[in-house]
């Protein structure tokens, strides 16, 4: 049996279909998906969890209706600005991975705020995805190691998945115990691709912003009962 996580990795599904089900607009889904996204980063922190990265918004989230994607910004700066005093009383660190110069730039600048705010807290690492894919993460990583083997800063034959690790924007972190996914989908959405290599998954139907304590608690269960090989044979 495994033991406890020590990153989980939660993919937050289903804000929209919540708001629809509810005969709501899909704003009021991702704005229950904020209380959800609180909820559960306390609780987590209580949990002991060492590592939370949440993924918010990615690469291919462009591609929505330009109503909602604003709308999600305002939500994502309202929760920077209103939050971010509460996370740092609780001692938790946030970081934000992905291709942050996308993002309008009072975001940007909210965001350099918040993580210097946070940088020395020795609670929670909390990791939030923003504008962030796992192909762009390995297609940006392999550019810049071409372009250090073209410097001469490395040889072709220094090339190992360690120094590789260093070059993604995921390189303070250790790679993911647990990814979990919301609202019944079963895929990976380019989330986290190299990182989760071995991660072990866990698909509920919950939606994102129906998840709740009991669901983490589940997942965690679920967790412990897998055998982790990494690829070698079961030990006797």
């Amino acid at each position: 049996m495994s033991q406890a996580a020590k990153h989980i990795a939660i993919i937050m599904d289903g804000n929209g279909r919540w708001a629809e089900a509810r005969g709501l607009p899909r704003n009021m889904g991702h704005k229950a998906g904020i209380e959800a996204t609180k909820k559960v980063t306390k609780y987590a922190a209580e949990k002991g969890v060492e590592y939370l990265t949440l993924f918010g918004f990615s690469t291919e989230n462009w591609k929505r209706p330009a109503e909602e994607v604003n709308e999600l910004m305002r939500l994502l700066r309202f929760y920077l600005k209103a939050e971010m005093a509460d996370l740092h009383r609780n001692k938790i660190r946030l970081r934000v991975i992905g291709f942050k110069e996308d993002l309008p730039e009072d975001i940007q600048v909210l965001i350099k705020q918040a993580e210097d705010m946070m940088a020395n807290n020795t609670g929670l690492n909390l990791t939030i995805a923003l504008n962030y894919g796992g192909r762009q993460d390995i297609l940006q990583a392999a550019s810049r190691m071409a372009q250090d083997i073209q410097a001469k800063d490395i040889e072709p034959d220094d090339i190992t998945a360690s120094l590789f690790n260093q070059y993604l924007l995921t390189r303070d972190l250790p790679d993911p115990d647990l990814i979990i996914r919301t609202s019944g989908e079963n895929r990976m959405s380019n989330f986290l691709l190299w990182q989760g290599a071995y991660t072990e998954l866990h698909f509920t139907e919950t939606l994102w912003p129906d998840f709740a304590e009991s669901d983490f608690d589940f997942a965690l269960q679920d967790y412990k009962k897998r055998d982790r090989r990494f690829g070698a044979v079961r030990q006797v």
